[in-house]
């Protein structure tokens, strides 16, 4: 049953209130009605509807002078739980958080991306319940699945389209596999959680790093979050939304091509690929076909740490060619922020400064005026983070909210 005009009035008023709680805009009523031009009486209905529902909590603080201190509103810890999953080409990390973003229990796995969906969101459906054992808390409290995946993906449905290296996961939709594995459960012939109640995002892996640290961050509108690991991707946060494009492939520059470099083959079937050339993968099978041993990105990491000098020297041509592109996008983009994540993001001394030089010296000066560069501070939790919040975003919508006021089933 679809609601009805008024209703959707209603939901979209909630959460327009519940969101400025949440980001911290508008912690208290008169702050609410200030933001909203809602009056006084209207917000105080809504509030307490929201309070009553257990999705907003109010605390009185305690005196510090003459006059009574308004109160406090904030998220209930207690409203949902969002399981947050970041699948890599090599690795996975899962965290189960509260609505407010706080981690209750969170875990990082080796996995291999091309192990296909089936046994991939198996593992992920399997430790999603190891980490609610852990946190004592039961499935049916989990509200949203939120997944980042390492390929281009259609964010309306889920799917995973032509990605250039999750083999077997080409026109996957993501989310009918939990629902498939739901209906198996009825039937006896699935183990694990019963995630029933959560309703399944998904998103390229970059999108939500980036989404993670703009929502940690909040100091600038515009920002690029630059992955360089195994591959070489981007996410973009323009005027403080998450930007995906027409059709979610916005931030595929690993396939943007270097000059000069036309007999690199890619993967994706081009040649001169910026990711075949200075991709971690690339940067592995350089230092290994130089005599080293480097089988992937944490050996390339090794060497340069342990000061091989072939690998110093790969690492910063890599930088400068990366520099190369992102001096192009900067002055297309003109974001406040670049931030450099990823495993390689770790080598700021030999990777990142590299990069910096050649963005300054190759972008428009009015681009790079303000402009700063910089490793994540989240590091490896960057995708979770993301996650989370996205999930957070999602359950607080018109959309979500009006799910998590129903009462459980």
């Amino acid at each position: 049953m679809h609601p009805s005009p008024a209703e959707l009035r209603k939901l979209a008023s909630l959460s327009e209130l519940a969101c400025l709680v949440a980001d911290g805009s508008a912690p208290r009523r008169g702050a609410l009605a200030q933001a909203t031009g809602l009056s006084r009486a209207a917000v105080a209905q809504r509030v307490d509807l929201l309070i009553a529902r257990g999705l907003l909590v109010e605390t009185e603080p305690e005196p510090a002078g003459r006059g009574r201190p308004p109160a406090s509103l904030r998220l209930a810890p207690e409203a949902a739980l969002v399981a947050a999953v970041d699948l890599g080409a090599t690795h996975c990390r899962i965290a189960v958080t509260t609505l407010d973003g706080r981690p209750l229990a969170e875990e990082a796995r080796d996995l291999d991306i091309n192990d296909g969906p089936a046994r991939v969101l198996g593992a992920v459906h399997e430790l999603i319940g190891e980490l609610l054992g852990k946190a004592g808390r039961p499935a049916r409290d989990v509200r949203a699945i939120s997944i980042g995946v390492p390929g281009p993906v259609e964010a309306s449905t889920g799917t995973v389209i032509r990605p250039p290296i999750m083999h077997g996961w080409d026109g996957y939709r993501v989310p009918g596999f939990f629902a498939d594995r739901e209906g198996e459960r009825k039937h006896g012939h699935a183990n694990g959680p019963e995630l029933h109640r959560a309703h399944v995002l998904v998103d390229n892996d970059v999108n939500i790093m980036a989404f993670g640290e703009y929502s940690r961050r909040r100091d600038g509108e515009h920002l690029l979050y630059v992955k360089v690991g195994t591959g070489i991707g981007c996410g973009i946060v323009s005027g403080g939304v998450l930007h995906r494009g027409a059709s979610g492939a916005a931030g595929d520059i690993g396939h943007i091509r270097l000059p000069g470099h036309d007999d690199v083959l890619c993967h994706c079937g081009n040649s001169g690929c910026v990711e075949a050339v200075a991709g971690g993968r690339a940067l592995a099978n350089a230092l290994k076909a130089a005599g080293l041993e480097a089988e992937g990105v944490r050996d390339v990491v090794r060497l340069v740490e342990q000061g091989d000098p072939v690998a110093l020297r790969r690492v910063r041509e890599a930088g400068r060619q990366i520099g190369e592109v992102l001096a192009s996008l900067v002055s297309f983009h003109n974001p406040d922020a670049i931030v450099l994540g990823g495993r390689l993001a770790q080598l700021q001394e030999e990777l990142l400064a590299d990069i910096r030089a050649v963005i300054y010296r190759r972008a428009l000066p009015l681009a790079t005026r303000s402009l700063r560069i910089e490793t994540s501070t989240l590091g490896e939790r960057a995708g979770v983070e993301g996650a989370a919040r996205l999930a957070a975003r999602h359950l607080l919508s018109p959309q979500g909210i009006g799910r998590l006021l129903t009462r459980p089933e």
